[in-house]
């Protein structure tokens, strides 16, 4: 599920909560916050500066990379490759 930020359109009008901003969790399928749950201000959606991007644990071998699908190649001269 993706991460949605929101903040009060006018701050001094908002809750603690939406005058600051805050993060939700919402499935996809599911259209944007246009009030707050809390005090039913009006937000505004965010672009979030931050990404969500997977966490590697170890360097994929060979084998898992041809597991994957993917064609592996081997440079032997310049310009020259050999699939393994």
């Amino acid at each position: 599920m993706p991460i949605y930020e929101y903040i009060a359109v006018d701050a001094e009008k908002g809750c603690r909560t939406c005058s600051q901003g805050f993060e939700l969790r919402r499935p996809v399928t599911r259209p944007p916050l246009e009030r707050c749950p809390l005090c039913r201000t009006p937000l505004k959606k965010l672009v979030s500066k931050r990404i969500n991007s997977p966490k590697i644990t170890k360097p994929l071998s060979v084998t898992d990379a041809k597991k994957a699908g993917f064609t592996v190649l081997e440079k032997r001269d310049e310009g020259t490759y050999e699939k393994m």
